[in-house]
């Protein structure tokens, strides 16, 4: 009988291995992740400074307004800090024979990026954080630099309101310190008898949210003075009405705040707003596609962070003893490869080509199954 003499890494070994894979790893993605942006934050700055200069604001207000452009940079550029941080962390184990080594350690490749993959939960965790502070960020922003009035008066006149669940308001007046509104209108779409159309109008509407009504049920408007129509299309008997004196309602449920607030455009509002916004469009009949694609790649590109790190390791490994030009050639060219994708998946899925969340994650789907078929070919 012949015995094989087995070797055995040790745990603290494969811990230290651990933590210089991702040391070198973070190095690399923290330069790319601020870098990009800083880079792209002084291009901006030289070519528009004299605009600010212009409108009379100070020198330390645009500088303090980019920061609150970093985020969505940052969002934009995370998953290309990950591809250039993998791919050069694992192509610099391979050029300085350190995969040889840990091969010869008996360390398997896959056993060695493990880190890596751990590396890109974390980006996409921050991916999803850095999505939903950018379109606040951005919007204070575009306040501190003139380009978005804010509003501090406390009245509005003749506007129009998309509220959530399908209802549109048109409102003559809303005053802030009264909390009434007058002559408003207030609709809600509906597709046939189980959701029939809802138009409500009313000479006056006051706010409340005091007293024993208020404290039981919460805050709610009272409307005066109105009429209430369900319409069910055009079929016979399709419309019921009734008039009333005073209506205590749930359908409004902002505060006059709300109201006053100018309403946001849809790359200002963070995933839960744009998801109501979406809904409310597709219940007034509109087409939302456009929107349900930027809704879907809020989750899709952050994701998409876990399937790079899959893909770049064995992509810098296909040349081993390539130099830094390599990786700095690879890295570009998937990085224009996957934006392209991004912007075709943008379009195919507005135009109707495939369902908006299919369009959107496609190109996770592409780049999964490259990653798939370079992982089976790496050498481990």
């Amino acid at each position: 009988m012949r015995f094989r003499p087995s070797f055995r890494i040790p745990h603290f070994a494969l811990r230290t291995l651990d933590r210089y894979v991702l040391r070198e790893w973070l190095r690399v993605f923290l330069v790319t992740l601020l870098g990009f942006p800083i880079l792209v934050i002084v291009i901006d700055l030289t070519d528009r400074l004299d605009t600010y200069m212009g409108r009379g604001i100070k020198m330390s207000i645009v500088a303090f307004s980019y920061v609150f452009d970093l985020p969505e940079k940052m969002f934009l550029v995370l998953p290309v800090a990950v591809l250039f941080a993998t791919v050069f962390t694992v192509g610099a184990l391979g050029r300085h024979s350190e995969l040889t080594a840990a091969k010869a350690s008996g360390i398997s490749f896959h056993r060695l990026v493990r880190p890596l993959m751990a590396a890109g939960v974390a980006a996409f965790f921050a991916g999803l954080l850095l999505g939903e502070m950018a379109p606040v960020a951005t919007a204070r922003r575009l306040e501190m630099l003139g380009e978005k009035a804010i509003r501090s008066t406390s009245s509005r006149y003749n506007f129009v309101y998309r509220a959530d669940r399908g209802w549109v308001y048109a409102i003559r007046a809303l005053e802030l310190r009264s909390r009434e509104m007058t002559d408003l209108l207030l609709e809600r779409e509906g597709t046939g008898l189980a959701y029939p159309t809802i138009v409500v109008a009313a000479q006056r509407a006051a706010y409340s949210d005091t007293g024993t009504a208020a404290r039981k049920r919460g805050p709610f408007w009272t409307l005066y003075r109105g009429t209430v129509r369900l319409l069910v299309g055009n079929q016979p008997g399709g419309e019921t009405s009734f008039e009333f004196d005073s209506l205590k309602t749930r359908t409004l449920t902002e505060r006059p705040v709300d109201l006053l607030a100018e309403p946001k455009a849809p790359d200002e509002m963070r995933y839960g707003e744009l998801r109501r916004y979406i809904d409310a469009l597709i219940r007034s009949g509109s087409n939302a596609k456009k929107l349900q694609v930027e809704l879907a790649l809020k989750i899709a590109i952050p994701f998409i962070c876990l399937l790079i790190g899959l893909f770049g390791a064995p992509l810098a490994i296909t040349n081993p003893k390539s130099g830094a030009a390599w990786g700095v050639a690879a890295s570009l060219a998937t990085t224009f490869i996957v934006l392209l994708m991004f912007q075709l998946a943008k379009a195919v899925g507005a135009g109707g080509v495939l369902p908006p969340t299919l369009a959107a994650w496609t190109p996770n789907i592409l780049i999964a199954l490259a990653s798939v078929y370079l992982l089976r070919k790496a050498p481990t």
